[in-house]
């Protein structure tokens, strides 16, 4: 079958499984997934799955995913610590499950094309 074929010593089924956490949160199970491209280079998935149910009872899931290649890896964890960390700061979750009310934030915005996504 094309594109199953055997490159260096890997299988694509191989490449499927090099590492893999699945992380159960609430009613939604994330993935992270370490794949590699033909020529060994890894990158990461990342899948948010979620049981939904239909009007008939039966359930699927559906399923978000993000490639997430190296070369982005930096940029990533750092607007996501950045981010994370300005939730942690300005809303906190009491004990009883609530949010507390945001405090006032400015926020200086960056405006970026869609055409400057390709970098």
């Amino acid at each position: 079958m094309e594109g199953f074929e055997k490159k260096d010593g890997f299988e694509k089924n191989d490449r499927d499984e090099i590492f893999s956490k699945a992380i159960r949160a609430g009613k939604r199970t994330y993935f992270f997934d370490v794949k590699a491209t033909r020529k060994n280079d890894y990158y990461l998935t990342i899948t948010e799955s979620k049981k939904r149910y239909d009007q008939d009872g039966k359930y699927h899931f559906e399923k978000h995913k993000i490639f997430l290649y190296k070369e982005d890896f930096e940029k990533f964890v750092n607007g996501l610590q950045e981010t994370v960390g300005f939730i942690q700061e300005n809303q906190t979750i009491e004990n009883t499950g609530e949010v507390s009310e945001p405090k006032a934030v400015t926020a200086e915005y960056t405006s970026v094309e869609f055409e400057d996504l390709h970098e």
